[in-house]
C-alpha cells in the first residue's frame, strides 16, 4: 500500500504558502479548464485544477510538486467548493503528493503482477541505490514511494517516476534508469527491453502478415 506521509508544520506550511496565486499562464489554463465546464458544475474541474496547482509548485521548487493544505484550499476558493471536499479529492489519488517530495517521485508498483515479475528486485535497487521507501535522498533527487496498480500489468514490473512509466524491468535496468536521471539524463520512458506497446517479448505472434486485398475476411462466413 502507499506509505503514510508525514504533512510538515502547518504554520511553517502557511508561512511559505499562504499567499499562493495562480501564474498568469495557469491563470489563462485554469479558466480553460473550468470553461469545459456547464454553468454551476465547475467544481468537477477540481481534478485537473489540483493537478495544475501541484505542477505550479514543483516548477517553483524545482521538485515533482506537491499540495499544501493552502493550496488546496485555494483551488477550492477557485472553484466555489468546501475545502474538505477537495481535501478528499487530494488524499484519495496517489497522483497528488500531500508532502514534499524530490525531483523525481518514484513510484513502484507492488501490486501482484508486478510483485511476481520480480517488484522486489526493482526495490532493492532502488534501496542499493540510497533510496528509501518513504522517504526523500538528501540531495533532493528522489523520493520513493510503493503504491497500488499503476495499470500496465502486462509490462510488469513498473515504476512510474513523475509523468514517465518505465516497464519490463529487472534489477539491472532499475539501476540504469535511476543512475541516468541522477545525472541529469532523460531515460526512454516505456518498456526497458524494447518492445513496443504490450506486444510479447520477441514481437507479434498473431497477425503477422497482412491480409490480401481480395480475400475475403470472412471466410467460410461469406456469401
Amino acid at each position: 500500500m502507499a506509505d503514510a506521509i508525514q504533512i510538515p508544520d502547518e504554520a511553517e506550511t502557511r508561512a511559505r504558502w499562504g499567499a499562493f496565486a495562480w501564474t498568469a499562464e495557469n491563470a489563462a489554463a485554469a479558466q480553460d479548464i473550468i470553461g469545459r465546464y456547464p454553468p454551476g458544475r465547475q467544481q468537477s474541474a477540481v481534478m485537473p485544477l489540483l493537478d495544475l496547482a501541484q505542477r505550479q509548485v514543483g516548477a517553483e521548487t524545482n521538485t515533482q510538486g506537491w499540495l499544501p493544505i493552502p493550496v488546496i484550499e485555494f483551488v477550492a476558493r477557485e472553484l466555489d467548493m468546501p475545502f474538505i471536499r477537495a481535501y478528499e479529492v487530494a488524499t484519495f489519488y496517489t497522483m497528488y503528493n500531500l508532502a514534499p517530495v524530490g525531483r523525481y517521485h518514484v513510484q513502484v508498483c507492488g501490486t501482484t503482477p508486478c510483485q511476481l515479475r520480480g517488484s522486489d528486485d526493482v526495490m532493492r535497487a532502488c534501496h542499493d541505490r540510497g533510496l528509501k521507501k518513504g522517504a526523500t535522498t538528501a540531495d533532493g533527487l528522489f523520493t520513493l514511494s510503493e503504491v497500488e496498480c499503476l495499470g500496465v500489468c502486462a509490462n510488469a514490473p513498473m515504476v512510474q517516476i513523475n509523468d514517465d512509466n518505465y516497464e519490463d524491468l529487472d534489477y539491472d535496468r532499475t539501476l540504469a534508469v535511476i543512475d541516468a536521471l541522477a545525472k541529469g539524463e532523460t531515460p526512454e520512458p516505456g518498456s526497458t527491453i524494447g518492445r513496443r506497446a504490450s506486444v510479447p517479448e520477441g514481437g507479434p505472434t498473431t497477425l503477422t502478415e497482412m491480409v490480401d486485398e481480395n480475400h475475403d475476411y470472412r471466410g467460410e462466413w461469406a456469401a
